[in-house]
């Protein structure tokens, strides 16, 4: 539907992607051929809905010129004051009053009053139903490009969201295809207003050339003026989107880590931040008000000279009997048709601008190639995994850092346990990233069941994976939606291994159960609670391979003691690979690694580490010391 992709050239350093351009101004053109093309593939497959509604806009527009002939050639000029001077054309208006009268038998006035209502009432439905389908139209392709949006979002790598504010991408997703809805919009009603200044301008040289001519003096004026504000604007709405986006940015960060702005009583500092973004922001606003205001009331006084210079220089014709009423009255009601298309023109122009900047965002982040490697014809898993697990000789750096591991040899057997330990920033966390796939590497392999993972689907991989983080995410609904997260398969687990990992039990003596509904972030549950539900929904999906990355590192003793008894249910028979700092998790797991410094410095048993002296001793030693002897247990 939308062709095929524009090969991304983010810019940057060869190898590396600039995502300071999320940040930056972009190229300000008013008008992008290539950018209006890949628009318009979005509108293509509703192209019948478009088609249907410049039939009808054409026809109101027919309407909308006719009723005021019917007001001053039928009305005025036949009915009200028939006088002998020269009359604008009727366009058949005369035919159809003569037809009402003979149809109805009633009197002129009333039978011309009828068609006049006739006229209005068919171009009312006229134009509800042209706006209907323009509507149908435009918010349909804007809901395919959200969709695109989202679904392309969800394919980035971790790596985009480590540099690019989440604030950021919200306004390219909402606000900026809101612009493009205006300009769609806009396009289509514009057509409305140009029909009927062509026809006005007809009709208004057929009637009288002279009187004509003289109103058509003020166009330029009005165009000239028009296009100085769009240019002094442009550069206004520029700066209003810069500080929307910029109170989003903050608004986003400031609601996402409320607990540490109220835990360090930042709130008086991060309303005044707030502030002053929200202070620039109302200041541009009011900029572009003022020029908005003054532009208009140009505009009007513009309109109203023009009505003075038809009723002047008409009403002397008038007079000496040259021109009739009707047309002097009916180049006054054209006055309007001819002054708004200009206006509207000037209007669109600035939504055009503020339109390519949006679309030009939009489709870079749909360019923006930061995707993980994966093959054409990725390996098929077998239907269970045996859980062997292998890094080999494996580096790795995230973008613009030093090495974060550095020649890693790990194997672990099928369903063994295997822990991983050390100091923070030793790269025990990067391996398990890594093993699921969030990041590229290029040093090395990582194999499970003899696969290099650079062979296999991501996807598929991560569905054979069950990854227990420390910072469980809540989505909105219940329980159990959170538990099954949609998947069918799981719905007929997620019970059963909420019983296992000892969650059964707060489950149900919530108010309503399962079907209890979890308020954002899962505010109305513990932190231990919140672990057990990750524990569950893991479990749920009945994994091949168990990871567990500081899964029990905030938890009290009394939770974190059901969570160890269930582990060694649910690890029974599956490979486990337990990622923690505090070493009382790992003392019962098969074999212990140490990593120190992105490198394996130490592996064996609990107890033949603590044997040997090095750094798992230390570090047990020190999570562990008296707190009389000025340490503090862990």
């Amino acid at each position: 539907m939308t062709g095929p992709p524009v090969t991304p050239k983010p810019p940057g350093p060869p190898g590396r992607l600039d995502h300071a351009v999320f940040d930056a101004d972009l190229s300000g053109r008013a008008f992008d051929l290539r950018l209006a093309l890949r628009l318009a593939r979005y509108l293509r497959p509703y192209a019948g809905l478009l088609v249907g509604s410049s039939v009808l806009v054409l026809i109101a527009a027919v309407m909308g010129v006719a009723m005021p002939v019917v007001m001053t050639r039928v009305i005025i000029d036949e009915v009200l004051f028939p006088t002998p001077g020269r009359k604008a054309p009727d366009f058949g208006t005369l035919a159809a009053l003569r037809g009402i009268e003979s149809a109805t038998g009633l009197d002129p006035l009333p039978a011309a009053c009828l068609l006049y209502a006739s006229i209005l009432l068919v171009m009312v439905g006229v134009m509800h139903a042209q706006r209907m389908l323009l509507a149908r139209a435009c918010l349909s392709a804007l809901r395919d490009l959200r969709q695109r949006l989202f679904a392309h979002l969800q394919g980035l790598a971790p790596s985009f969201y480590d540099h690019v504010a989440v604030g950021r991408v919200m306004t390219r997703v909402t606000n900026d295809v809101e612009v493009l809805l205006e300009l769609f919009w806009g396009v289509g009603m514009l057509v409305g207003e140009v029909v009927p200044f062509f026809l006005a301008l007809v009709l208004m040289f057929a009637a009288d050339p002279a009187l004509a001519a003289l109103l058509l003096l003020s166009l330029p004026v009005v165009g000239v003026a028009t296009w100085l504000f769009r240019r002094a604007t442009r550069v206004v709405y520029r700066q209003v989107r810069q500080s929307v986006s910029r109170l989003n940015q903050n608004l986003q960060e400031n609601l996402s880590g409320m607990r540490v702005v109220q835990t360090h009583v930042r709130e008086p500092r991060n309303l005044a931040r707030y502030g002053e973004i929200n202070q620039e922001n109302r200041r541009q606003e009011t900029h572009a008000v003022h020029l908005e205001v003054a532009y208009g009331g140009f505009v009007d006084s513009l309109n109203g000279m023009a009505l003075a210079l038809i009723l002047g220089f008409g009403g002397v014709q008038v007079l000496g009997g040259a021109l009739s009423l009707g047309t002097v009255v009916l180049f006054a009601r054209y006055t309007d048709l001819l002054m708004r298309p200009i206006v509207a023109l000037g209007e669109q122009y600035n939504v055009l601008y503020r339109a390519m900047a949006s679309a030009e965002r939009i489709f870079q982040l749909l360019d923006w190639d930061e995707h993980l490697r994966t093959p054409a014809t990725p390996r098929a898993l077998p239907e269970r995994l045996s859980g062997s697990v292998s890094f080999r000789n494996l580096t790795f750096a995230y973008p613009g850092g030093p090495p974060v591991l550095e020649d890693v040899n790990i194997d672990v057997a099928p369903g063994e346990k295997l822990a991983i330990v050390g100091a923070t920033g030793s790269g025990k966390t990067t391996l398990a990233r890594l093993l699921s796939r969030f990041y590229d590497f290029d040093e090395g392999e990582i194999l499970v069941d003899g696969v290099d993972v650079r062979d296999l689907d991501p996807r598929a991989l991560r569905g054979r994976l069950g990854v227990v983080l420390q910072d469980f995410h809540v989505f909105t609904g219940s329980v159990r939606e959170n538990l099954e997260l949609g998947e069918a398969t799981v719905a007929t687990r997620a019970e059963e291994a909420a019983r296992l990992v000892q969650a059964d039990g707060f489950i149900r003596a919530l108010p309503e159960g399962y079907d209890t509904d979890l308020t954002e972030r899962g505010g109305n549950l513990s932190h231990g609670q919140r672990q057990l539900l990750s524990f569950a929904r893991v479990l749920a999906t009945d994994p091949d391979i168990l990871i567990l990355d500081e899964a029990t590192s905030s938890i009290d003793p009394e939770t974190e003691g059901r969570i160890q008894e269930a582990l060694h249910r649910i690890t029974e028979g599956r490979t486990a690979i337990l990622i923690a700092h505090r070493l009382l998790t790992v003392q019962e797991a098969d074999r212990i690694v140490v990593l120190h410094h992105g490198r394996v410095r130490e592996t064996g048993t609990h107890d033949e580490l603590l044997a040997q002296g090095g750094i798992y001793s230390t570090l047990h030693a020190l999570q562990f010391r008296d707190p009389e002897e000025g340490g503090a247990p862990a």
